[in-house]
């Protein structure tokens, strides 16, 4: 209340996940940006995502991409990935794969796993960038790495397709397995398909497939479904 930005961030942290046994979205709001406009760039970037998610406040693109820009002139890393998707979607922002790669490269020079998963997509899917599934893997590698369950379900798919690298099941089994221990429902459901058809595991396994099929289930998966 004596306008410490610090403990203004971590009031509004509290209050976001619900630790100080409150869970109140709106007042997180408030705190953060109490703190972000005494230039605390987490709570910049923060309240940029409580924009982005709809979190406390209206949904506002261009709000978010305002806080993230302030955040990414004190040089913190993840408004560099934050505002990057917003580029490389196109929400409050025009779509610019050549600006959200210059972000992503960025983040994910610095070791920000969520940045090099991105650039693992882009050098995939030819975004902002020409195909090359060699870097795809390479970025996807230093994510999964890093334990991001996206990355290690994308590193399985490119080991189970033999892009950028030899195919080889089991491996792509080994980073499904990964995600899919991670939480992530397609890596789950990958898991589950390759129980079910026996590639990969030491041996087919209905039972295992209707575990992870059921996990991925609960999170919305329709093909798990």
């Amino acid at each position: 209340d004596r306008g410490d930005r610090y403990s203004q961030y971590k009031v509004a942290q509290l209050y976001r996940t619900g630790k100080s046994g409150v869970q109140d979205t709106i007042k997180a709001v408030e705190y953060y940006k109490l703190a972000a406009q005494q230039g605390h760039p987490e709570a910049q970037v923060m309240i940029g995502f409580m924009y982005a998610e709809g979190e406390g406040v209206q949904q506002n693109y261009k709000r978010a991409a305002k806080w993230y820009l302030k955040a990414l002139k004190q040089e913190y890393v993840l408004a560099f990935t934050y505002l990057g998707v917003l580029y490389f979607d196109g929400k409050g922002v025009p779509r610019n794969y050549e600006k959200a790669l210059q972000l992503f490269v960025k983040a994910a020079e610095r070791g920000a796993a969520d940045a090099q998963n991105y650039l693992g997509k882009m050098y995939q899917e030819s975004k902002g960038v020409g195909r090359d599934y060699e870097q795809a893997v390479k970025w996807y590698t230093k994510a999964a790495e890093q334990g991001f369950a996206v990355a290690q379900h994308n590193l399985g798919l490119m080991y189970l397709q033999g892009k950028g690298l030899t195919k080889n099941y089991e491996e792509a089994v080994k980073w499904f397995r990964q995600g899919a221990e991670g939480g992530y429902a397609q890596a789950q459901y990958n898991l589950g398909t390759a129980y079910e058809l026996g590639f990969g595991v030491p041996t087919q396994d209905l039972k295992a497939a209707v575990q992870w099929y059921t996990l991925a289930a609960n999170q919305g998966d329709t093909h798990a479904q």
